[in-house]
């Protein structure tokens, strides 16, 4: 039987974000990808202004309930962007449609740059607690790390002990592997610190010299296909990475294009690398 995963995170129908980057990217790798959407916005927030919003809490009971009664199943889930008032509906999908061994891929979308992102309050890092407590991968950049563990944010100035400090006090919250990104310790090179519950392990890329929205989709989808595929942590974490850079690399000659990375273009380059699998170093 094929693999099927199931993405729970919003729709913003123009931006190259969210569930329009995970269906085709996880779809790209040879995956089944079915969606739940948690809400429907008509750009996504970060240039536009004047969106729409529709929260679609109120569908997600009766389309748990349709999928219990067709007995359709799941050998993965992936979470991206959600409201505190859907984590426990969440959790009871994930409990009711898992397929034995099935895996759980939390990236906890809520902050950046030292803050929570608008509409998320104090309280929502604890709810974002109990759904990474059962995760197989987590995926937190340095801030969502600092609130998920009620820390304060260290910004650019940490240590390689502070790095690891943090991706095992992250790992005792109840995930079995952590994957930090956004961490650096040289201004021309930018990773991921990768936790398994014995070691730590090191990804990184070349700087390059642009910030992009969307990113991080890609990021977190192009490693939950991997995982789905059988890659190790690690292994995924390290492709992620290198899909996320294709993907810029195939936007900087486009100075109009502001609100996205255009990974349309990467994603030969993504099949090509899920096709030849694994190395051992996982690059």
């Amino acid at each position: 039987m094929d693999k099927r995963l199931l993405t729970i995170q919003d729709i913003s129908c123009v931006g190259q974000c969210s569930l329009t980057v995970a269906l085709p990217v996880i779809s790209a790798c040879g995956i089944e990808t079915a969606v739940l959407p948690s809400s429907v916005l008509s750009t996504h927030t970060a240039g536009f202004s004047g969106y729409t919003f529709r929260d679609l809490t109120g569908d997600m009971p009766a389309i748990l309930g349709h999928w219990k009664k067709e007995q359709i199943t799941f050998d993965a889930f992936y979470t991206g962007y959600v409201s505190k008032a859907q984590i426990p509906l969440i959790l009871r999908i994930m409990e009711e449609t898992a397929r034995p061994g099935a895996l759980r891929i939390v990236d906890p979308v809520m902050a950046d740059n030292g803050k929570l992102y608008a509409g998320f309050d104090a309280d929502f890092p604890q709810a974002m607690r109990s759904l990474c407590a059962g995760a197989d991968v987590i995926l937190p950049n340095l801030t969502e790390a600092a609130f998920l563990l009620g820390e304060p944010y260290a910004g650019d100035s940490y240590s390689a002990q502070y790095i690891e400090e943090t991706v095992k006090k992250l790992a005792a919250l109840g995930a079995a592997n952590v994957v930090l990104t956004g961490v650096s310790f040289d201004p021309g090179k930018l990773g991921c610190a990768v936790y398994d519950g014995r070691t730590v392990r090191y990804y990184f890329n070349d700087r390059l010299d642009a910030s992009m929205h969307g990113t991080g989709d890609v990021y977190a989808s192009a490693v939950a296909g991997a995982l789905c595929r059988g890659w190790s942590v690690y292994g995924a974490a390290a492709l992620g990475a290198d899909m996320v850079v294709e993907a810029m690399k195939a936007t900087l000659d486009d100075k109009d294009h502001w609100y996205g990375v255009k990974f349309e273009r990467a994603l030969p380059y993504l099949m090509r690398r899920i096709e030849a699998g694994e190395t051992e170093t996982g690059c």
